[in-house]
């Protein structure tokens, strides 16, 4: 109960308007005010509330949703809604939605399991319903297993992606996140300091768009968008050795060679149609340097960034990107990596178009 009034707090911060609605014996384990003071709406209970401006209520709330989560989920609750049985206010309106639904069981473990309760999931599956898979630990009973409900990041992560527009779908995007390895010893190896984050980003907003999305470090041939957001070494040294080196043999350098340039490649070897995106981290001469990237790995767009702005750069939640297309700049001002994410992706569909 708690997790499901973290998720309402979280949604109504980030601007969405929820409507709650809490069965009987939801109202035994935590109070409607709770959710009403979150929501900033009244919290109902009751099929036949007091109404204020006489609409059938249950329809009402039906027709403006956009979405119905409903979490925690009961085996009753579950059960009711596989074979159709409206007779309390949640199921009525639940009934009556006609929008994307999510479902997130909660429960002991033995009913969890039970052939009845799996049955009933797999029919709310086979009506559409997406089904937020529950978590496996101690459950309230003390028994352990799977049947708690799923972390409060989870159900929001699968509210944003049924809530987030479908104009990537059927496009093929591959993403390449977080920094290469160079090895010197079986020990000790050459990165540097890339968190993945913008990658990982890019690749979350993707699949919420409705792409089908491949997060790795190379293959390229059959994808419509390849995104190259790693930060992959330019230097490896010439020679790795077999055995760890030891201080007194360690010698005061390392002889390093240029590595193979993947993004060079891709752009020599792109097909038609094929979009392809690089990333530049520059400390000096941004749009110039980015420019000549752009040019002579014949990208179709490029993301630069600035390691000197504040909020800018490696393991920051935020970024300051500016999108480089031919002779078209978009500067971006501070933006989360999630934002900035959907903005590249809107960069990269204008090409496609």
């Amino acid at each position: 109960a708690y997790k499901a009034a973290d998720v309402v707090s979280t949604l109504t911060k980030n601007g969405i308007n929820v409507e709650t609605i809490l069965t009987k014996n939801a109202c035994k384990i935590i109070s409607p005010t709770v959710f009403s003071t979150l929501s900033g709406n009244r919290c109902v209970t009751k099929t036949f509330d007091p109404l204020t401006d006489y609409k059938v209520e249950h329809i009402s709330l039906a027709k403006k949703a956009d979405l119905l989560v409903i979490a925690p989920a009961t085996a009753n609750i579950i059960a009711k809604l596989a074979t159709g049985i409206a007779d309390d206010m949640l199921t009525t309106t639940a009934l009556a939605c006609q929008c994307p639904k999510l479902i997130a069981p909660a429960m002991n473990k033995a009913m969890y399991e039970n052939p009845v309760v799996q049955d009933n999931l797999n029919k709310l599956r086979s009506y559409g319903w997406t089904i937020i898979s529950p978590k496996s630990g101690v459950l309230a009973c003390k028994d352990v297993g799977t049947g708690k409900l799923a972390d409060v990041e989870v159900i929001l992560d699968k509210i944003e992606q049924e809530l987030s527009p479908k104009d990537l779908l059927g496009l093929n995007v591959l993403v390449t996140a977080g920094p290469t390895q160079e090895p010197i010893d079986p020990v000790r190896f050459i990165t540097n300091h890339s968190s993945g984050k913008m990658g990982l980003a890019l690749a979350k907003k993707a699949r919420d768009r409705g792409a089908e999305v491949t997060l790795v470090k190379v293959l390229a041939g059959g994808h419509d968008v390849i995104i190259k957001a790693a930060a992959v070494a330019d230097f490896t040294p010439v020679s790795v050795s077999e055995q760890k080196i030891k201080k007194k043999d360690a010698s005061s350098t390392i002889a390093l060679k240029r590595t193979e340039d993947i993004l060079a490649y891709l752009g020599e070897h792109k097909k038609d149609g094929q979009i392809l995106c690089g990333f530049s981290m520059e400390t000096e001469d941004l749009i110039k340097n980015s420019l000549k990237k752009l040019k002579d790995k014949n990208l179709d767009m490029i993301c630069c960034n600035s390691l000197t702005g504040k909020g800018s750069g490696f393991k920051t939640d935020t970024n300051k990107i500016t999108i480089l297309t031919g002779e078209k700049k978009k500067e971006l001002p501070l933006l989360t990596k999630l934002e900035a994410a959907d903005k590249i992706l809107d960069e990269i569909l204008e090409l496609k178009r």
